[in-house]
Order: structure tokens, then C-alpha cells, then sequence
């Protein structure tokens, strides 16, 4: 595509703009290019080229929001070639890395609450749970329905159910990274742990932990999502129902879509519901 094209160019594009020397791409992203870079003033950073789409649209907005507090910070923006520099975690190895999953969810958590301290400001073009919920109601049902009902109706039915009843009743708003698991929280210098890669949106923080929920979907069982919901429900003082509910919804909605299923989200969403 296109874009894909145009990637090496923009990368020496911004190299030239912000005085960079470009290292090996790190493994390949699903909707970015994150190269690491040397500054001019011999200090370590990373570029990050987006893909145009809605989901990362504010990752700026986001980092310069939390203003390193949990987060890595941004360095420089160029919206037009959807260009971040950002600080770069050293050494930068993965909450993935952690084997005891107690461990890695108070790790996570105490993240999270980091990035939850400062609310929306005022104006703010981050995206409204309350109004993607609403489409997260009737999108999956529809999805479901030209797969050909590839899994059991209750679960469309649960989302569907859970979207409309915690919509209506948001608790206190925070600026949520979306996309908080093992993969995106990186151990640093600056701070132990810093966030990296967020769909940000504006949301209750209940909602935030759906995909620390199903994190490491690969070997989870229901016992685990439920040890996992008693430690949040007590490290961060959010209620079981909630983070149990939007947990299904989060999982039927990047788990199935017009032309896909991944059946681990869909397995997640069946234990969450259970």
C-alpha cells in the first residue's frame, strides 16, 4: 500500500528534520514503523511513524497529556507525516518478561494510576467512551451476524447488554491508554515502568483494565481473570462489575470484526462473561 511505501522516505524526512541517526527498525508493528534513533546530542530515542487511522490518532495528545508521569515522554511532533519522536525506555524490556502474573498486575496497575491522576483538559480531542460504546453495541451483533454466527448469541447478547448499562452510568473520567498490557509497558530508567502505545480514549478507568484482563491470553484460564479482577478491584479500588463488563465488551469488539475472528478474544469474552 501507499503507505508502506512511503515509510523510508519519511523516516529520512524526519531524520533530516530533527537531526537523527536512524538505527535497524524494531520488530514489525502492525500500524507503525518504530525505529530506534541517536540525537545530535549523542542521546537515545525512538520514531515512530502511525498509520493514519482513528485508534492512535491521539497518541501525541496522550503522551503530552501524562507529561511522562507513566508514560514515555514525546520528544517532537510533525502531524502531517504522523511522526513521533519519543523517549526511548532503556533497557526497555517488556512486562512480559515478569513470569509471576501477580507480579506483572500490580506492576501494571500501579501504571495505570499514574495515568489516570490528571483529568481530560478542557477541549480535548480524544475519543468518548460513551459514544463508542454505543457503537460497540450494534457493531459486533452485525459482524456476528455476516460471519454467521460463529459463536454462541449470548455473548454478542452479554456485550451488547453491559455496553448500554455502564454507558449510562460512567464514573469519574480519566484519560485511558486502551491497549495497557505486557507487551506495552516497558521496564526504564526514568521510572521502573513506562506506558508505551496507547489508543487513548476518554473512559472510566474500569474500563481501562479490559485488556490487562486477558492479558497473556495464550495461557489464562478463568480462575486467573478472576484472581486478576479480586487484585485490581483492590489495588484500585474499581468495581468488580464494571471492569468484568467492559472487559467483554473491549474483547467481543477487537476480537471480532466484518471480515475476522480471533478466537482467543472470543474465549476471553466467554470467560469474562462466565
Amino acid at each position: 500500500m501507499a503507505w508502506l511505501e512511503s515509510l523510508p522516505r519519511l523516516a529520512e524526512e524526519c531524520a533530516e528534520h530533527w537531526s537523527l541517526r536512524l538505527g535497524e527498525p524494531f520488530g514489525q508493528g502492525h500500524v507503525s514503523l518504530t525505529v530506534p534513533v541517536a540525537l545530535s546530542d549523542g542521546g537515545q530515542a525512538v520514531l515512530k511513524l502511525n498509520f493514519p487511522e482513528e485508534e492512535s490518532a491521539s497518541e501525541a495528545d496522550a503522551l503530552i497529556h501524562w507529561r511522562g508521569e507513566g508514560a514515555v515522554r514525546l520528544l517532537e511532533l510533525d502531524r502531517e507525516r504522523n511522526a513521533l519522536l519519543i523517549e526511548r525506555a532503556d533497557p526497555g524490556t517488556s512486562l512480559w518478561e515478569v513470569g509471576d502474573d501477580e507480579e506483572a498486575i500490580l506492576i501494571a496497575a500501579s501504571v495505570m494510576a499514574r495515568l489516570w491522576l490528571r483529568p481530560p483538559p478542557d477541549g480535548h480531542r480524544f475519543r468518548l467512551l460513551a459514544g463508542e460504546a454505543e457503537r460497540w453495541t450494534a457493531q459486533p451483533r452485525s459482524d456476528w451476524e455476516a460471519l454467521g454466527r460463529p459463536f454462541e448469541q449470548r455473548l454478542v447478547d452479554a456485550a451488547a447488554a453491559a455496553a448500554g448499562e455502564l454507558a449510562g452510568s460512567l464514573a469519574k473520567l480519566a484519560v485511558c491508554h486502551q491497549d495497557l498490557q505486557g507487551s506495552n509497558v516497558l521496564k526504564a530508567q526514568r521510572e521502573p515502568w513506562l506506558a508505551i502505545d496507547p489508543k487513548p480514549i476518554v473512559a472510566e478507568p474500569a474500563f481501562d483494565v479490559a485488556s490487562l484482563l486477558r492479558d497473556r491470553r495464550w495461557s489464562i484460564d478463568r480462575a486467573i481473570i478472576q484472581r486478576r479482577l479480586d487484585l485490581l478491584a483492590a489495588e484500585l479500588d474499581l468495581e468488580r462489575d464494571r471492569m468484568q463488563g467492559w472487559g467483554v465488551v473491549h474483547a467481543l469488539h477487537w476480537g471480532v470484526g466484518s471480515d475476522k475472528i480471533e478466537p482467543d478474544l472470543v474465549e476471553c469474552a466467554r470467560l469474562l462473561a462466565a
